[in-house]
């Protein structure tokens, strides 16, 4: 079995922030006020998170600002729950903003970050770890491509809202969404249970597809590929929902549908709660 790398996507910023612009440039009026698969955010409260990460990550990293005290310990309820007190302040008060003016930041912002972005040395450790895959170390080249997967799958959401979701779905921006998200799994599995050699194959069928592999070793489950041997579980899943699963989109009694499970349960129900955003 090979192991898998975290893909390189800090090429694609720019890629992103275009359509970004694009789609919200095609909306009515009307269209800013659409919901989304956020609970309780419209396409414009979508629009204004985006603005957001970008803006709060330039005055935090880049310039070495801090405003107001940061959560109340590093565990991690504590940290979602600060992350969504900043996360409603900021949607609030972005009320008062015009969707010309939100349009206008947004196009000042992205090329910004993305030279920021490009200014980090990828093998240094960044200033915050990625914890839904469990890790309280991560280099940038991870930061970035969980940065990637927040910018890929909130524009997603705008974009199911207002039925123009297919340019987010091809392969060369879809694939490393997909491969950064299933980083988690190791993570996710840390409590499930096997003997050392299971193998459960994780399938993503589709116009993107992925086949992987967790295999469990006598301390922990690590993730590969290429694997040819038996396996005790398989996993398949529709690619064109997978986003939806990972983010915390998708119900597990809507999810069954677009799911195949195969082998002991314990192996294969885990598959529904995997999240790969802070919630």
């Amino acid at each position: 079995m090979r192991p898998v790398s975290i893909p390189d996507t800090l090429p694609l910023f720019p890629e992103l922030d275009r359509l970004l612009l694009e789609v919200l440039r095609s909306l009515a009026p009307a269209d800013w006020q659409r919901p989304t698969l956020a609970p309780g955010w419209t396409v414009q409260d979508v629009a204004l998170h985006l603005l957001d990460g970008s803006l709060r990550s330039l005055s935090l990293l880049r310039d070495g600002h801090f405003a107001g005290p940061g959560p109340a310990s590093g565990a991690y309820a504590d940290v979602v729950s600060y992350l969504n007190h900043l996360n409603h302040s900021w949607v609030q008060a972005g009320q008062r903003l015009s969707p010309v003016v939100l349009l206008g930041l947004l196009e000042y912002s992205g090329p910004q970050y993305t030279a920021f972005l490009q200014q980090l040395n990828p093998t240094a450790p960044a200033a915050f770890s990625v914890a839904w895959a469990g890790e309280e170390h991560s280099t940038n080249h991870f930061h970035i491509a969980r940065e990637y997967t927040e910018k890929w799958h909130h524009q997603q959401q705008i974009r199911q809202a207002v039925g123009q979701e297919e340019a987010l779905l091809q392969p060369k921006l879809y694939r490393p969404f997909l491969e950064t998200c299933l980083q988690a799994l190791p993570h996710h599995y840390r409590a499930v249970a096997a003997p050392a050699g299971t193998v459960v194959q994780v399938q993503l069928t589709g116009t993107v597809p992925i086949t992987w592999f967790l295999h469990r070793t006598s301390a922990d489950w690590e993730l590969g590929q290429g694997y040819t041997g038996p396996v005790t579980g398989r996993i398949e899943l529709a690619g064109a929902v997978a986003w939806r699963l990972f983010t915390k989109s998708l119900p597990p009694a809507e999810a069954v549908q677009y799911l195949q499970l195969y082998g002991p349960p314990a192996l294969t129900q885990p598959i529904y709660s995997l999240l790969t955003v802070m919630a």
